[in-house]
């Protein structure tokens, strides 16, 4: 098989595969002996070309390894015959090729749209962010499909809302809790990972995951990346949270594990007044009561401390593949780990095609962030943590570019939902980001700041550059757009929400293909937009809203995140209705007197809500309370449970740069 510059030309049917109209070869660097080749431009869907694999076998290799793309090899093979220097193969010998281009995803974790100079922030620093929007496209109207991680990733990784997977809460717990309970993205669910792994690419996942871990045993992986597509795995099944660093106040469950400590203290103090009552002789109560008491406590104690006692040791781990690399995982080498994993995995499939998802663990609390950025910027701890991320992100693709990957690179830059409002330190600083002129936050699924998220494409001599674009797309529609791209279909067998965006980033359709998207907050409809293209106006919705605390506040401080149902939320009847094209942050509901529109826009989004409520069908809780609690059969561990310890260290930390 014949392969140009590191692209590796598949072979098989790869009719779908997508050929971008008027990409066609880059020009090779000049080969002694040999004339240059030429531009060769493919606008048909797909490109079938019989090669051989004599003419490259007679090239320098450095003359091999610089053909640019795969959509060239007919040019190249008219070439070689031009020369006289190529045998022709029997029928056997052809292959089928399509071009492929390598796919970077990079997804950041709670980073509010407002952090991001592209997105207006003028006292943040992100060159490299920046810089990768002034060479591709942007969107001002890219929306998370829920507003906390673990079903906005489902969403994204699926192409469909997260409750389609039971990836969503009816009430309580609202994201996977425990590396080691037993829900997670089901394994009949298909993420975008699994079609192109089977059309060729290599695929890997850096970082965050998520997505649940095992079953029934220590050892099924029912639920990670590996089974669900991704070749290489490195990084953190679960989340970064407060307990990674025993600096910090707890995060996981930290109501439950109160009161749990509570209960053991009355108790505990119970008993001991039982037993000086006892030696007192004021009441006649037996020792053989009171021990027999006394091991109700002590059992009833190790029950919850086993799990809460130990939740950096359980949670806060490093993995590759399946084995568990760092356990607990030593925070400050985390993110020089992350980035070597990434350059290694780009170089290791330069000859590609590869589909790469890095998944940050930037913004999150407890930010971590190495001390070369520390105190570096104008915004704290959290405005050091977001300038990091940027340099991470800079570093990444200067490694595509130092490859000669950039010109056959899809990369996609965005975040998993909004900014965190609610976190803020014990002296009340800020721990979370801005979502700049948006009303709410991270966990609010109806107002935009919690779903208002970056989105950056970049192609270079496909994608327009510098474009700006303000039509609503979705974290979904990244499913069908790199489907599309790796020649693979979408499912047919079930609901898909998102919508390809190539004619939308190319130019070639005016308008987004969503006309209406529906906005949850757990499995609760929050809100339905309706975008009236023949208007250019969009329509917002709001059936429910969080009841802000305190009163008159942008959040709901005092708690983690704002509840979606129960006495923490507020019903409209009739619903509150914005205009978003001209009251983008939903500072001014209208009313029937200041619109007239305002009666059929509410019938016509209820008749939309009415269809998109017969799309849903009941499937299994995967976030119900015997698959969120702690299961000690299912923590992953390297040595012998429980006593569960390993380490992994980075080759140093990173160097900042002088910004």
């Amino acid at each position: 098989m014949c392969q140009g510059c590191g692209t590796g030309a598949q072979s098989g049917d790869l009719s779908g595969a997508w050929i971008p109209p008027g990409h066609g070869a880059r020009r090779a660097r000049h080969c002694p002996g040999r004339a240059n080749p030429f531009y060769a431009w493919t606008p048909q869907r797909s490109s079938r070309s019989r090669v051989t694999s004599s003419f490259f076998s007679r090239l320098p290799d450095s003359c091999r390894n610089n053909f640019i793309t795969r959509d060239s090899l007919l040019v190249l093979h008219l070439v070689c015959l031009l020369l006289g220097t190529c045998d022709l193969p029997g029928a056997g010998a052809a292959v089928e090729t399509a071009f492929k281009p390598n796919i970077l995803l990079i997804m950041a974790d709670d980073l509010g749209i407002g952090d991001l100079g592209c997105y207006g922030n003028n006292t943040l620093r992100t060159p490299n962010i920046d810089h990768l929007a002034e060479e591709g496209v942007r969107l001002t109207q890219h929306l998370a499909a829920a507003p906390l991680c673990t079903p906005s990733r489902a969403a994204f990784l699926t192409g469909r809302h997260a409750f389609r997977s039971g990836m969503e809460a009816t009430n309580g717990y609202r994201a996977l809790q425990w590396n080691a309970g037993s829900g997670g993205l089901p394994e009949n669910e298909t993420t975008f990972a699994r079609v192109l792994q089977q059309h060729g690419y290599a695929t890997g996942l850096i970082g965050k995951w998520h997505q649940g871990v095992n079953c029934a045993s220590r050892s099924d992986h029912c639920h990670h990346p590996l089974n669900h597509g991704f070749d290489y795995f490195y990084g953190m099944p679960f989340t970064l949270i407060n307990d990674c660093d025993p600096a910090r106040p707890p995060e996981v469950d930290a109501g439950l594990r109160a009161r749990l400590q509570h209960y053991t203290q009355i108790m505990a103090l119970g008993i001991l007044t039982l037993a000086a009552v006892r030696a007192c002789r004021l009441i006649a109560v037996s020792w053989r009561a009171v021990a027999g008491m006394s091991g109700v406590t002590l059992v009833f104690f190790v029950s919850w401390y086993a799990s809460f006692g130990f939740v950096r040791r359980w949670n806060c781990i490093l993995m590759r593949n399946r084995d568990v690399t760092a356990q607990p995982m030593t925070l400050e080498t985390t993110t020089s780990l992350m980035l070597q994993e990434a350059v290694s995995f780009i170089e290791r499939h330069k000859h590609g095609p590869f589909l790469l998802f890095v998944s940050l663990l930037h913004v999150h609390i407890p930010l971590v962030t190495t001390k070369a950025f520390l105190g570096k910027s104008r915004h704290g701890l959290y405005g050091d943590n977001v300038e990091e991320m940027d340099w991470l992100v800079g570093e990444i693709l200067r490694a595509v570019d130092e490859n000669g990957l950039k010109n056959m690179t899809f990369v996609y830059f965005t975040s998993d939902h909004g900014g965190h409002l609610e976190a803020r330190d014990d002296r009340g600083t800020q721990l979370g980001g801005w979502n700049g002129v948006y009303r709410g936050g991270k966990g609010m699924g109806g107002w935009e700041g919690g779903i208002c998220v970056p989105g950056i494409f970049r192609w270079p001599g496909v994608l327009p550059a510098g474009r700006v674009i303000h039509e609503p797309t979705s974290l979904m529609d990244v499913f069908p757009t790199v489907v599309q791209l790796g020649g693979g279909q979408v499912p047919q067998d079930r609901v898909m929400d998102g919508h390809s965006l190539l004619p939308l980033l190319q130019g070639a359709a005016p308008h987004s293909a969503h006309e209406f998207l529906f906005h949850y907050c757990g499995k609760h409809l929050h809100a339905a937009r309706w975008h009236q293209k023949d208007s250019g106006r969009v329509w917002k919705v709001h059936y429910v809203t969080p009841r802000f605390h305190p009163e008159g506040a942008g959040a709901c401080y005092g708690r983690g995140v704002c509840p979606c149902s129960g006495e923490g939320v507020n019903h409209h009847n009739p619903p509150l209705l914005f205009e978003l094209s001209s009251d983008p942050s939903e500072a001014q509901p209208l009313s029937p007197d200041s619109e007239p529109l305002y009666h059929a826009v509410i019938a016509r989004v209820a008749q939309a809500v009415a269809g998109h409520r017969e799309t849903i069908s009941p499937v299994p809780e995967q976030f119900s309370t015997s698959n969120i609690m702690w299961k000690p059969w299912l923590q992953p561990c390297c040595g012998q449970f429980p006593f569960c310890s390993c380490q992994e260290h980075g080759s140093g930390p990173p160097q900042r740069p002088d910004l």
